[in-house]
């Protein structure tokens, strides 16, 4: 059970929107807003939800590339192999502009997103199929650094059956044994 509540307490100090994913079988619900996260009706509506879920990404933001817009709010979802991937990050990307082609662009103007956009795209192009989540751990510790070279990368990712942190140089994923 995730205390939305708890979390919001933090929207004092970084109030430029938050959001909050999370998955319920293989679909995913996923509420965001530009405005802090203690003063949003949608933040009220979220706080009365019952949210119960293995695995939950929830962000306060607080702008540093990206101007305070709905579309820039984290955490981001797309799809990939059918499912679900949802991704919120903390940090500063400088100079991180990437290629990105196929599928997956940006819909805002935050490092954020091209990071996770090209994070998708690098896994798509290294996997015809969908792989194992050890193989997709291996990919990502390959793909991670050539972010994390630009700036502060922490981030948080997930398909649902998987969850990836990334702090500094530390990759961690936790999945369900089932």
């Amino acid at each position: 059970m995730f205390s939305f509540t708890g979390f919001a307490t933090r929207a004092e100090e970084h109030k430029d929107g938050f959001g909050v994913a999370f998955f319920e079988d293989r679909g995913v619900r996923c509420f965001v807003d530009s405005q802090s996260a203690r003063d949003s009706p949608v933040a009220a509506m979220v706080r009365g939800y019952p949210i119960k879920s293995d695995n939950v990404i929830a962000h306060i933001r607080k702008a540093t590339q990206g101007r305070v817009a709905l579309e820039n709010c984290h955490p981001f979802v797309r799809e990939l192999w059918g499912r679900y991937w949802v991704f919120a990050h903390n940090g500063d990307l400088t100079g991180f502009v990437p290629r990105l082609h196929g599928a997956f662009h940006a819909v805002g103007d935050t490092d954020s997103e091209r990071a996770f956009c090209w994070l998708l795209q690098e896994m798509n192009k290294a996997h015809a199929s969908v792989p194992s989540l050890h193989e997709l751990t291996t990919t990502l510790a390959e793909l991670v650094p050539r972010v994390a070279a630009h700036g502060s990368f922490n981030f948080m990712l997930s398909n649902g059956q998987a969850l990836w942190a990334h702090c500094s140089t530390n990759l961690r994923a936790s999945h369900d044994a089932a």
